[in-house]
């Protein structure tokens, strides 16, 4: 499996110089005026762009505090990326306090002395921006995008957070946040399938109190537990500028942005100093068999040896390992698994961090497959690859695809700013990318079996059953482990005597920075064409990488299903089937043939249309394009291909039920379209749909809806109109033939406003969708674009009405949001959430609270000011990346649009009034007659709900009526003014 990294660009090393400068001294009476300058720097290294070389170019200081500093110049587009890593994460955690370093980054966007309550995100967001923080073992980042006149305050957010934080954290905001993080710790872990599998393995795997023992969520007893001194102290340990990197690319020059950093970040006083954390490697002397149940369909072994570091010299050999095993089509585990249906997924990858790493191989078995010969059909698997070695081509697919990933993440300032951070806080080198890729060429087959003898052969291993819940007895052996404390010592104190210094600042910090002038926003430009046999073509040519995007897609989908209900998911069995065997090529083969290339082709049916993505680099798009010619218009129809996807598609479907949000999906498209609705099924189709479905009715869906004539091209990349248009032979070849797009059926009328329940038992977390489809067809020059600005300010941001109330105020979700969506027809507007379960009911009322009100009064001054500042800047973040300029040429191509829309867009975005947004809220949001679909546990969701108002109906797991259920409210009329469960307080809970 080929690791994805966040991404880079080009350069190498060719001068040091040394540091200078320091904070200066303030001036007496206050922070009038900075007369006072920080003496000029040198950078200590300066790397240029060598062609060849896969190297981001860069400058890098330090200031005197121990603040990193790099700066990389990429004047493409007007656009500015800053991100401060900061050297700390779960690692850093004690026993007993785990999940401190993902809660402090919760911590960091709740205020700091400068900048309010709940302001950080505002601010970013009406500067046209956008921003996020995570925290993973090794270490904590935050960074925003933002239009390069906003560089400034960028700046000083990010500084004032770093410095000035903690008077502004009260308990209030500690309460607030850590029931946060415990909803998304429900949300990603505790209610998701297969969830707490890394969990599992990590407690088993490592010693305890092994900083890699727990998880960076961390356990709920223990975010129960602590307090907010001891967050507190948490931050005054590792959150100094000497334990930071400060990272800035774009628009930008070095000199502009050491300026400010000096301005921002010159005075902060240092930290506590930090040493490198060292731990030993586990070591397993036997196999650890441990289990868990889960809400899951298929049992799962998974099997995890002690691995090594990132950036270690055996890492490469690792990961091509874990290619030849299980890392697609071509590996090991797809033949020994997949292929013969013993799985319906096989993999194994090879996860390095700063301290440790572990080869993981996870099979998910197929219902009626034990997994005791699971574990036997691994190790005979193992045993295989020990006879069958390592292959020329194995080496060649893992160089190929390595090389190609590595190019492809140099598209974007983000990506090569967040690859110059990690490789400096991990390696102290910013100049690593070349050196990497060095070490996949130079991988030979001794190098494969060396790591295999050293890791896997004859090593113990934990070995996870998940099985599901009630079927203890089907684990591939008992348990045999218990973790043991035994022999584990606290470490030092490093928290006492922790004094908070604030900076003494040499301007007034409290006035946010203006912005500078409005950047120019160039739009890409495009040409356009059509081919004689009907199909239109639109493109771009983007020099910045050597690779070129193309989508094709043929229009029609799962909406041609329409005529014919009974066969629901013919056209996502058709797409699967086009990714399989072709008249020249098995599976395996064209596999391995994309992966030389470094190539990738894919194929997915949705809702109205059949999509075709290709990526390629330049050099390679002839024989890339040859491929997309057998796979479009030579395939083989296999009936033993096709057997075997319709049985792992079926078994997919039968899955849903276990995933909430896989039922709410499904249930609420069932509630708003119906049953004789083709957009009431899922893509996929149902259980009973997809078992009509026969190899003859794909292959007549093939032959009578695909056709140039109804099917739209959009190339992006780094060729020009002419060469492009004379590699694609085999499409200008492709016959027309007539096809007719079946159109959609109307949605279903809704009364009155009705809670629908779906039974979920005993889930922890509930999910809501609230809605109805509106009459509104995709039009960005009309009123579908004005009522999206309008639900910007409702659910469309972060700082969303719905958003600060049900997770900055409330603390019941991880996460809430509104918004309508339409293509050539009407769509739903939608707002959802995962919640709480025991908030349930409350969220409710506080959703159809929010609705109702921002229905009757609409929006302020201070709404259409935020909305038209954050939607107006943000235009010059959104052309920058070949995935973003494809989205773009496709909605024109698709939609017909004139090469003036977003003139007129802006323009309705400039005159747009805060009447005519307001009176859309009304016309759009009829909170009278909308569906509230909630999936959680009706024991203890269900009394609540009954005393809303609303009539209750429960519904099973497909969206039918339980016989006999529908109950009346209590009381009939408008929904509860506030919430009848107050809000949750934490509870304190007791060490494990």
């Amino acid at each position: 499996m080929i690791k994805k990294y966040r991404k880079p660009a080009l350069a190498v090393l060719l001068g040091l110089a040394v540091a200078s400068g320091g904070p200066a001294i303030a001036q007496k009476g206050g922070p009038k005026k900075q007369a006072v300058q920080f003496a000029t720097q040198k950078p200590i290294e300066t790397v240029k762009t060598v062609p060849g070389k896969l190297v981001i170019p860069y400058e890098k200081f330090k200031l005197a505090n121990g603040l990193t500093v790099i700066v990389t110049e990429d004047h493409s587009d007007p656009i500015v990326h800053v991100d401060v890593t900061y050297h700390v994460g779960s690692a850093r955690e004690e026993i007993g306090k785990s999940g401190f370093a993902h809660f402090f980054e919760h911590m960091m966007f709740q205020g700091s002395d400068n900048v309010g309550d709940e302001e950080h995100f505002k601010i970013v967001s009406e500067s046209g921006g956008t921003l996020n923080g995570s925290t993973n073992l090794d270490r904590t980042n935050y960074f925003e995008t933002l239009p390069k006149n906003q560089l400034e305050r960028a700046m000083w957010l990010e500084s004032d957070r770093m410095g000035f934080l903690l008077d502004a954290v009260t308990t209030k905001k500690f309460e607030n946040q850590r029931e946060t993080v415990k909803n998304e710790r429900g949300q990603n872990y505790d209610n998701r399938p297969y969830g707490l599998i890394p969990e599992k393995v990590s407690m088993n795997l490592y010693p305890y109190g092994h900083p890699y023992s727990w998880l960076t969520i961390g356990y709920i007893e223990d975010l129960n537990r602590v307090g907010v001194q001891d967050l507190k102290n948490f931050f005054l340990r590792w959150y100094g500028p000497n334990n930071a990197t400060l990272t800035v690319g774009g628009d930008v020059t070095s000199a502009e942005v050491l300026r400010l950093a000096n301005k921002y970040f010159g005075t902060i006083p240092a930290g506590p100093k930090v040493e490198k954390t060292v731990v030993p490697q586990p070591v397993i002397d036997k196999d650890r068999y441990v289990s868990y149940e889960d809400a899951v369909r298929f049992p799962a072994l998974v099997v995890s040896f002690p691995g090594t570091t990132a950036f270690s010299a055996d890492e490469p050999a690792l990961d091509c390992l874990c290619e030849i095993i299980g890392g697609g089509e071509n590996s090991l585990f797809y033949k020994n698994f997949v292929k013969n249906r013993k799985a319906v997924a096989a993999f194994a990858y090879n996860p390095c961090f700063e301290l440790g790493g572990y080869v993981q191989m996870q099979v998910r078995a197929m219902p009626g497959t034990s997994l005791a010969s699971v574990d036997q059909d691994i190790r005979a698997t193992l045993k295989e690859f020990e006879a069958r070695g390592v292959t020329d081509e194995d080496l060649l697919r893992y160089k190929a695809k390595y090389e190609s990933s590595e190019i492809e993440e140099l598209t974007s300032v983000d990506g090569k700013v967040s690859r110059l951070a990690n490789y400096q806080t991990m390696t102290g080198n910013p100049d690593m990318m070349q050196a990497e890729l060095d070490k996949r060429i130079k991988l030979t087959k001794a190098d494969v079996m060396n790591a295999y003898n050293k890791y896997i052969k004859g090593k113990g291993s934990v070995i996870l059953s998940v099985v599901p819940k009630g079927k203890l007895a089907e684990v591939a052996a008992p348990d045999n482990y218990t973790v043991s404390k035994e022999g584990y010592k606290n470490p030092a104190d490093q928290y006492s005597g922790l004094v908070y210094h604030k900076a003494k600042d040499l301007f007034d910090r409290s006035r946010k920075p203006a912005p500078g002038p409005n950047p120019a926003i160039t739009l890409p430009a495009y040409w356009t064409t059509a081919l004689p046999n009907g199909m239109k073509v639109i493109g771009t040519e983007d020099k910045d990488v050597p690779v070129v995007t193309m989508l094709l897609s043929i229009k029609g989908g799962h909406l041609q299903e329409g005529a014919n209900l009974s066969k629901a998911g013919t056209a996502n069995l058709l797409a699967d089937m086009l990714m399989e065997s072709t008249q020249k090529y098995s599976t395996e083969e064209m596999a391995s043939e994309l992966d030389k290339l470094g190539s990738q082709i894919s194929i997915q049916a949705g809702a109205d249309a059949i999509d075709v993505s290709v990526s390629s680099l330049t050099k390679n798009l002839d024989k890339t394009l040859a491929l997309l010619e057998e796979k479009l218009f030579h395939p083989k129809f296999d009936a033993e291909d096709f057997d075997r996807i319709k049985k792992q598609n079926a078994e997919a479907i039968a899955n849903r039920v276990n995933q909430a949000t896989a039922i709410a999906s499904q249930v609420y498209s069932k509630l708003l379209y119906g049953d004789n609705n083709i957009l009431g099924l899922p893509v996929a189709g149902t259980d009973a749909t997809i078992q009509n479905v026969t190899l003859e009715d794909v292959k007549k869906f093939y032959n009578d809806n695909l056709s140039p004539s109804v099917t739209n091209l959009v190339i992006v990349g780094d060729v020009n109109q002419a060469t492009i248009m004379g590699k694609l032979g085999s499409l200008k070849a492709w016959p027309a033939k007539a096809v007719t797009l079946v159109k959609a059926a109307p949605a279903l009328p809704i009364a009155n406003t009705t809670i629908y329940l779906v039974d979920k038992e005993k889930a922890p977390q509930s999910e809501i969708r609230i809605g109805y489809v509106h009459n509104l067809t995709y039009n960005p020059t009309g009123e579908y674009y004005k009522t999206n600005l309008m639900n910007y300010i409702l659910g469309g941001a972060f700082n969303s009405r719905i958003n600060l109330n049900l997770r900055e105020d409330k603390g019941w979700t991880y996460g809430a949001r509104s918004g309508f969506s339409a293509s050539e027809i009407p769509g739903p507007f939608t707002a959802s959430a995962g919640i709480k379960g025991r908030a349930t009911d409350s969220s409710v009322v506080e959703f159809m609270k929010e609705i109702t009100d921002f229905s009757a009064k609409g929006l302020t001054d201070a709404d259409m000011e935020f909305m038209k500042n954050s939607i107006g800047q943000s235009e010059a973040r959104n052309y920058e990346s070949p995935l973003q300029k494809a989205s773009f040429l496709n909605r024109i191509v698709r939609y017909g649009l004139a090469k003036d829309f977003m003139d007129k867009q802006n323009e309705i975005l400039r005159t747009f009034t805060k009447e005519e947004a307001s009176t859309l809220a009304k016309k759009h949001l009829p909170y009278q007659k909308m569906d509230i679909l909630v999936v959680g546990d009706k024991q203890s969701v269900y009394p609540g709900l009954l005393k809303l108002g609303y009539p209750v109906v429960l519904l099973d797991k497909t969206g039918n009526p339980v016989p006999s259920t529908t109950e009346k409210p209590i009381e009939v009329g408008s929904p509860a003014p506030t919430p009848v469960v107050q809000p949750i307080k934490p509870v304190i809970g007791k060490q494990k």
